[in-house]
């Protein structure tokens, strides 16, 4: 790594760091429901919209809160559905897109409730402004809101005692989007859109090109399809275009909240690559702090909700050194780029290669590190955006963030959800430590007994079999192989890589595959869903189990949970697992290519 990167990398990360802290000492008060004085405003709002959606802000038991979680977020996902199969009639749609085929409406639609946002279309050529407005960037609140609704109800399981209740989903769910999502997506809004990112309802535009590009056209039949020559291959003409279309939206509002919200779904096929969405070096360095603030935030305010903010930061700390070493990891290997060039003869030196690097499928105007930060920062939190292709990343550089996701997306993570997920891994973590010392094992003053660990266990390996299953079953049939753009261990990256942004509700794509066909569209779309809700009812269960026990006192025996040791204990539970599920898949992968790529 050069000294260059070694400032961005840390800039960022020290930046994301002070501006956690108030923000998580905000959102406890205000999850406690004593909101600032400059933000009380807001409460006769909140209280309108419960009269006007009938709640009740009484206290729900675990399976109260799920059924309506379940409930509201299968409302979501058939809204979504239903939006693209009837975009083509309904306003808002200054470019006339047909309705979305029912295979791919069905994928964006698990995608966009689960918080994956997964996206096998482009945007500007799928789907209308109506579709993308109250479709997508609604659900990009509310399943936002849903995790930390969830994160909530666990910290009550270790708040509370002898008790059957966790709180009500509809206030954590509504507190979380008018007090939090909403204020910052505005201001995040509106600083994008000072910098160019496009925010309007105009039709798409026509500009001249610089200079006319040629290129073979389709011709077609009366029936609109292509016309055949004597040995059956399409027949073409030489056509030349004068003309692009710049395609335009209300980006800016959606962008803001993909990024705070952990969703990631762009409103470009290019996404955050795209100069309408993430134009300058400022709005990118703004996004990506966005990527990850409120997963940072969310630790103090789980400390302080705790009354005890060194467990926030612990788990803070053990999230922060598995990215850094993993941003460094893919820094340092982009920066190197492929020694084939130097054995080609087109670098002299290995020196000669460090100030280039791979340059391969990223912005010259963000360069290697920023992109670099990017794709781990967008991995490790189950965000999905790209400011690069990481289907052009060398191999090891590409292993960093696809590790990342398989870990558990517990690495800062989803909005609420890589908090709730890392606070699994602790109870595996103390579970562990109590077998060394033959003592039951206790964490926040609960005691961990058989049922938490099971389903800690499930709730550890049900997205880690839904990525392996999938990607083996892709890897045998036709269509999931044949959906392949590139051969070998590559591929198999690409497939690989698909499922476990699905299955960890990441989002973000290798490339190289199409996935825009019935069977990636079924299959992915199954795993978000598996993946997402699955993992919640067994969280909440698990929060249950807890606020139903007592408080157990602080005793010799207790394994003090705030320290470098537990930090270190946390961090070696996580990576283990994580090697011992995926090392065998990233060896045909990831491993292998940068093999081959050292050997020739």
């Amino acid at each position: 790594m050069t000294g260059n990167a070694f400032i961005q990398a840390g800039l960022y990360i020290v930046t994301l760091l002070v501006l956690a802290w108030p923000l998580g000492i905000y959102m406890a008060r205000v999850f406690e429901g004593r909101p600032p004085v400059f933000m009380r405003w807001l409460r006769p709002v909140e209280r309108g919209l419960y009269r006007l959606a009938g709640v009740k802000e009484d206290e729900m038991g675990w399976l109260r809160y799920a059924g309506a979680l379940l409930l509201f977020n299968v409302a979501g996902l058939l809204a979504v559905y239903a939006l693209q199969r009837l975009q083509a009639w309904l306003p808002l749609n200054p470019q006339h897109f047909g309705n979305v085929p029912p295979d791919l409406a069905f994928n964006t639609a698990a995608s966009f409730a689960t918080n994956t946002n997964w996206q096998s279309y482009s945007g500007e050529s799928t789907l209308s402004y109506l579709t993308q407005m109250l479709g997508l960037t609604v659900q990009n609140f509310v399943s936002a809101a849903s995790g930390i609704a969830v994160l909530l109800a666990l910290i009550r399981g270790f708040t509370r005692r002898e008790t059957d209740t966790l709180g009500n989903f509809w206030v954590d769910l509504t507190r979380a989007t008018l007090y939090v999502l909403l204020p910052l997506s505005l201001l995040l809004s509106l600083a994008l859109v000072e910098q160019g990112v496009v925010q309007t309802f105009s039709p798409y535009k026509e500009a001249a090109r610089i200079e006319a590009i040629a290129y073979d056209e389709p011709m077609l039949d009366a029936q609109g399809q292509p016309q055949l020559d004597a040995d059956g291959k399409p027949e073409t003409r030489h056509a030349e275009a004068t003309t692009q279309t710049l395609a335009l939206g209300p980006a800016a509002s959606q962008i803001a909240i993909k990024q705070l919200g952990t969703n990631g779904g762009g409103f470009f096929g290019a996404n955050s690559a795209h100069p309408y969405e993430n134009p300058t070096p400022l709005s990118n360095f703004l996004e990506m702090l966005a990527i990850l603030l409120i997963p940072a935030a969310l630790c103090v305010t789980f400390g302080r909700m705790l009354h005890d903010d060194r467990q926030g930061v612990a788990i803070l700390a053990a999230m922060t050194i598995v990215l850094a070493a993993l941003m460094a990891v893919c820094i340092w290997a982009e920066q190197a780029g492929n020694p084939g060039f130097t054995q080609a003869g087109l670098a002299t030196t290995a020196s000669d290669m460090q100030p280039g690097g791979n340059m391969e499928g990223k912005e010259t105007r963000f360069g290697i590190v920023n992109s670099a930060i990017w794709a781990t920062a967008t991995t490790a939190a189950s965000n999905g955006s790209v400011n690069a292709m990481h289907d052009s990343f060398t191999p090891l550089g590409g292993l960093a963030p696809m590790w990342l996701m398989q870990l558990g997306e517990v690495i800062f993570g989803g909005v609420g959800s890589g908090l709730y997920g890392m606070i699994v891994f602790a109870l595996v973590a103390v579970f562990i430590a109590g077998l060394m010392i033959g003592r039951t094992p206790e964490y926040l003053g609960k005691k961990i007994e058989s049922f938490e660990i099971k389903m800690a266990a499930v709730v550890l390996l049900a997205p880690a079999a839904a990525a392996l299953i999938g990607a083996a079953i892709a890897v045998l049939v036709d269509a999931g192989a044949g959906a392949v753009a590139n051969p070998g261990a590559h591929g198999f990256s690409e497939i690989l890589y698909a499922f476990s942004s699905a299955a960890n509700n990441n989002g973000s794509a290798f490339a190289g595959l199409n996935t825009n066909n019935f069977f990636y569209n079924l299959t992915l779309g199954l795993a978000m869903l598996i993946a997402r809700y699955w993992v919640i009812v067994l969280v909440l269960a698990i929060a249950a189990s807890l606020a139903a026990k007592k408080i157990v006192p602080v005793s010799n025996g207790t394994l003090p949970t705030h320290g470098p040791m537990f930090v270190a204990l946390l961090i070696s539970t996580v990576v283990i697992v994580g090697a011992l599920t995926f090392l065998p898949a990233l060896a045909l992968g990831p491993i292998a290519e940068q093999l081959q790529m050292l050997a020739h």
